[in-house]
């Protein structure tokens, strides 16, 4: 059974924006890699003709997965959410420390459903252990997270919208 998608608005536009460039644009390219390499003849040794039907094969793949994500899609209207706790939709801005010490950077993290989350862009998932600890707690909290370097603090010093 396939797990509900958690996304925002604009999770949601750029999923169904990624779908239409899929079937469009790339099944085209795809298409006329693959007459091209048709030209080439023998397609017992054709390579160029392997490598358009593997990459036609990822490309129905990631359609595949894309159309089994929009079938059942729960969009967060981030209208509705307040700002007293954190939750999926919810900016936060923390400061990471180690448990002894109150130094550390601040950070800024917006907390997506996986299917949206970029750690490069500060979207961090809701299923990941920093996402998934920072979940229900509110301004103020410590919320201590074993992360891969170890035992970290995270304070909560503002939720957004």
């Amino acid at each position: 059974m396939q797990k509900q998608t958690v996304l925002t608005k604009a999770g949601l536009e750029k999923l169904q924006k990624e779908l239409q460039e899929l079937k469009g644009v790339k099944r085209k390219e795809v298409a006329e890699k693959i007459k091209v390499a048709l030209g080439y003849g023998d397609l017992s040794e054709n390579s160029e003709y392997d490598e358009a039907k593997n990459e036609q094969a990822i490309l129905e793949a990631r359609i595949a997965d894309v159309e089994a994500m929009l079938k059942d899609v729960k969009v967060i209207d981030e209208s509705e959410l307040n700002n007293e706790q954190i939750h999926i939709g919810s900016t936060v801005r923390v400061r990471v420390s180690n448990p002894d010490s109150d130094d550390g950077k601040e950070i800024k993290l917006k907390i997506v459903g996986s299917s949206e989350a970029d750690p490069a862009m500060g979207c961090i998932s809701d299923e990941s252990a920093v996402g998934n600890a920072l979940i229900g707690h509110s301004e103020g909290e410590n919320v201590e997270i074993e992360v891969p370097a170890g035992t970290k603090n995270y304070k909560v010093l503002e939720i957004m919208k």
